[in-house]
C-alpha cells in the first residue's frame, strides 16, 4: 500500500516517526514524507523519500516575535489550555473554559502550523492516492488530506495523549449541552477545511481513526479511542560515535543532556546550564554534558571533571552511565528508558512536568520542579541515585515495561489489518 506520513518542521518530533516509517518499508509498502520544503533535506537524510508541500512557515520564528501565544500568560509555559485539562480534576474542567481553550489554540496555534501545508498536501494526497495517511497529533492537515483523498488515517503520539484526554471531557460536557449550545471551534475549523475539499468533519479528524502509541503503559493518559502500542525505537539522526566511549570511566559516570530542540532553535541555556554544571561538579564523578557550541562559547572555562560536547548519541552514552540528567522530554526519555540507568529529571515546560511526575511514581528515578534546579538540589539529587539500589531497580523494571511492547514491525501488521478491514470507521 502508499502511506503517505506528515508533520509540521520539528525535527524532534519528525525523528520519532522514522523507525515506524522504515518499518512499513521493509514491510514492501511505498512511504513518503510531507513536509514543508525546507524540511525536505532532514527527511531525505534518514533514508526517506521527502514530497516538499506548502510554503515554509516557522513556528518559532512566530513564537519569538509574538511571545508565548499559547497561553495569555508568557510564564506559563506548562500545558495549554485546553489540553491542560489532564491535569485537572473532572469536577473542575467546564464547558467554557474547554470552549475557550480550544478556540485559543485553533487561532494562535493549530491554524499557524497547519495553514502553510493544508492546500499543497492536499493536491498531493489526491495525486499520489495513498492508502493510508500517519500524522503528527497536532498536523491537522494529514487528517484533512486523508479525508479529500479517501486515505485511512492515524495519530503517532509523540508523548502522554493529552489531546485525546482533552478532548474526551470536551465530548462528555457536549453531550450535556442543548443543540444550540455545543459550539466546537475545532469542528468549525476542520469541517471548513474538509467541506472545502469536498468531505465533511467527523470526530477522526481530531484524534485520529486509530493512534499509535509510542510510551510503556505507566507513563500514559488513555482516551475513548483505539491505540495500538508500539516500542519506541531510538533514532537521532546522523551520528559517529566517539573513541574516548570505548574506554571505561573511572569513576561514576553522570550525563547531562537538555535535549535537540533548545540546541537545534540557538536558545540561550547558558545561565540554567551553569547552574547545573554547578552542581554536578562537586560530586566525584566525570560527568559528560552535551551542550550546543553557542552555550559552551557563553559557558566558558568548566572544572576538569566535566566533559562538554556539542553532541552524541544517547544509545552509546547512556550505557556507559550510572545516572543520566536532563529535560524530561519524550524523545530524550524514550530513548533511555531501555538502558535502565536511573534519571533525575528537570522538566520546565508543556507535558515534561507531568511525564516526570509519572516516572519518578515508578522509583526509576526523581523528578524536580521548576523551582528546585538549584546546584544543591541537582547535587543531593544524584548522589541519591549513585547510592540508593531501589532507582536502578525501579528503572529496570521499566525498561521491562518498554521492551515488552511490540516493534515497529510487528505493529506494521496490525496498522496492515485496519487498513484493509471493512469495519473501521471513525469515532464519533
Amino acid at each position: 500500500m502508499r502511506v503517505l506520513l506528515t508533520t509540521y518542521p520539528e525535527r524532534t518530533h519528525f525523528l520519532a516517526l522514522v523507525p515506524l516509517a522504515w518499518a512499513l518499508r521493509t514491510a514492501g509498502h511505498d512511504v513518503r514524507v510531507a513536509v514543508q520544503p525546507k524540511f525536505a533535506p532532514t527527511v531525505t537524510q534518514a533514508g526517506l523519500t521527502a514530497a516538499p508541500v506548502g510554503r515554509n512557515s516557522d513556528l518559532w520564528q512566530i513564537l519569538g516575535r509574538y511571545g508565548h501565544f499559547l497561553t495569555d500568560d508568557p510564564n506559563d509555559l506548562g500545558i495549554p489550555p485546553p489540553y491542560d485539562a489532564v491535569e485537572r480534576e473532572a469536577t473542575a474542567i467546564t464547558w467554557d473554559y474547554l470552549v475557550t481553550g480550544y478556540a485559543r489554540q485553533v487561532e494562535r496555534w493549530h491554524k499557524i502550523s497547519n495553514v502553510p501545508m493544508i492546500a499543497g498536501l492536499v493536491e498531493f494526497a489526491r495525486q499520489w492516492k495513498p492508502d493510508l495517511v500517519l500524522w503528527e497529533p497536532t498536523t491537522y492537515a494529514g487528517p484533512i488530506a486523508a479525508k479529500a483523498c479517501g486515505a485511512v488515517h492515524g495519530r503517532v503520539l509523540l508523548g502522554p495523549d493529552i489531546y485525546g484526554v482533552a478532548r474526551d471531557h470536551f465530548l462528555r460536557l457536549r453531550a450535556q449541552r442543548s443543540p444550540g449550545e455545543q459550539h466546537d471551534p475545532m469542528a468549525d475549523w476542520l469541517g471548513a477545511c474538509a467541506r472545502k475539499y469536498g468531505g465533511e468533519f467527523g470526530e477522526d479528524m481530531v484524534t485520529g481513526q486509530f493512534t499509535v502509541e509510542q510510551l510503556p503503559e505507566s507513563l500514559r493518559l488513555s482516551a475513548n479511542l483505539r491505540y495500538l502500542p508500539m516500542r519506541y525505537v531510538p533514532y537521532g539522526g546522523q551520528a559517529v560515535v566517539p573513541r574516548w566511549l570505548r574506554a571505561r570511566p573511572e569513576r561514576p559516570r553522570v550525563a547531562l543532556t537538555m535535549g535537540l530542540t533548545t540546541s537545534e532553535h540557538d536558545i540561550d541555556q547558558s545561565e540554567a546550564l551553569r547552574e547545573m554544571l554547578g552542581g554536578l561538579a562537586e560530586l566525584d564523578a566525570e560527568v559528560v554534558a552535551t551542550v550546543a557550541e553557542a552555550d559552551q562559547k557563553r559557558l566558558g572555562p568548566l572544572p576538569g571533571n566535566i566533559r562538554m560536547v556539542s553532541y552524541v548519541p544517547l544509545t552509546a552514552l547512556v550505557p556507559t552511565c550510572d545516572v543520566l540528567v536532563h529535560h524530561a522530554g519524550f524523545g530524550t526519555l524514550a530513548t533511555t528508558i531501555p538502558y535502565a540507568v536511573p534519571q533525575l529529571l528537570l522538566p520546565t515546560e508543556h507535558d515534561a512536568p507531568m511525564l516526570g511526575r509519572m516516572f519518578a511514581a515508578q522509583g526509576a528515578g526523581l523528578s524536580l520542579g521548576p523551582g528546585e534546579h538549584s546546584a544543591s538540589h541537582i547535587t543531593a539529587g544524584v548522589t541519591r541515585l549513585l547510592t540508593e539500589s531501589g532507582f536502578r531497580e525501579g528503572a529496570a523494571g521499566l525498561r521491562e515495561e518498554m521492551l515488552a511492547l511490540p516493534a515497529p514491525n510487528e505493529v506494521v501488521a496490525r496498522i496492515e489489518d485496519l487498513v484493509r478491514s471493512s469495519s473501521l470507521v471513525a469515532h464519533k
